[in-house]
């Protein structure tokens, strides 16, 4: 092995010292410059004792001095903002073949923006939130995330972020969610591309800038009074909804006696529209959590169930796991409300 842990080292392309921290393989080590930890390959780096000695030397230029010379005010330089980034370092292993696999991501968060953010991390594998972590990230910084399994990509891996600046701002949003979907495809590509341009990582942009507060529009509501709207105090809008359920059941004879002439489509669009109905109501009435009963059969009716609780922003989490009463047929809902 041609580093130790210790070891000084430069950074070929950037000419900046730091030091390796750790041994990732026979290819790869993780080391430290300026406080910032990240991968890179052994041909990238090298000792900095090396460079001193085939580095040429710069004739020394003599000074010289000029008297009643105006000095200039320096120009202050000002980083454009590029974004934040969801960066994946691939950590490689050998098989029994001897060839490179990858054994994990590590995956960090990087802030190209001067500006600094409060950050609510999940990570989801087929709809189960797997990972959750709330932290800041400074401006013109990166932030290690956590470690992913490679093997567990191929469960429809979901990240969301849901971002807040540091210092408020009121032409700013309060908050803003961006999120990243991965597919086995995109990202067996994304590692072919690294590996021809011999590059560390790759990354996903998450967002540019962070967006501005979007005004709501005023309703004149005596204008609605007068067109025959009844019109209720917010604070009392509970007493006047629908009741909540705590488990709904989306049988298809549950919801009408009339159903045997119906088509896949017709029942399916009514067990959709009766879940909707009543995830609302849940959520309006602030309950911690909601049970729904859709069966096993083909998986259908749960899929489009789930696809619709993604787009929730009060869902906090949710599973399709054995219960004792309605075994693999029903998904608990956990609910987030702020």
């Amino acid at each position: 092995m041609k580093y130790e842990i210790g070891d000084k080292i430069i950074v070929l392309h950037s000419d900046e010292e730091g030091k390796v921290i750790e041994i990732i393989n026979d290819k790869m080590v993780m080391i430290e410059v300026r406080g910032v930890k990240f991968p890179a390959y052994m041909d990238q780096i090298d000792f900095p004792y090396f460079k001193m000695f085939t580095q040429k030397k710069e004739p020394v230029k003599k000074k010289i001095y000029v008297d009643a010379i105006k000095k200039e005010k320096p120009v202050a330089k000002k980083k454009v903002g590029d974004g934040v980034f969801l960066h994946f370092f691939p950590v490689f292993d050998k098989d029994i073949f001897d060839d490179d696999v990858v054994e994990k991501l590590k995956i960090y968060l990087v802030n190209q923006n001067e500006e600094a953010y409060h950050f609510n991390y999940q990570l989801f594998f087929s709809g189960v939130n797997n990972f959750q972590l709330k932290n800041t990230i400074g401006g013109l910084s990166d932030f290690y995330l956590h470690d992913v399994d490679f093997e567990d990509m191929n469960d429809s891996p979901k990240f969301d972020f849901e971002f807040s600046l540091v210092n408020a701002q009121k032409k700013k949003a309060l908050y803003f969610e961006a999120g990243l979907k991965l597919k086995g495809k995109q990202l067996f590509k994304k590692i072919e591309e690294i590996q021809q341009k011999n590059e560390p990582s790759f990354a996903y942009q998450l967002f540019t800038t962070y967006p501005d507060r979007v005004e709501e529009e005023k309703v004149d509501m005596s204008k609605l009074g007068n067109a025959g709207y009844r019109i209720f105090d917010a604070g009392k809008i509970r007493q006047n909804l629908p009741a909540a359920r705590s488990v709904i059941d989306l049988h298809v004879e549950k919801l009408t006696d009339s159903w045997k002439h119906l088509t896949n489509f017709e029942i399916l669009t009514m067990q959709l529209s009766e879940f909707e109905k009543y995830l609302e109501l849940a959520v309006l009435h602030k309950l911690p959590q909601l049970i729904v009963i859709h069966g096993v059969g083909e998986g259908r009716l749960r899929d489009e169930v789930h696809e619709i609780l993604r787009t929730k922003n009060e869902v906090k989490s949710f599973v399709n796991q054995f219960h004792p009463l309605y075994g693999y047929g029903a998904t608990e809902i956990y609910f987030n409300y702020k």
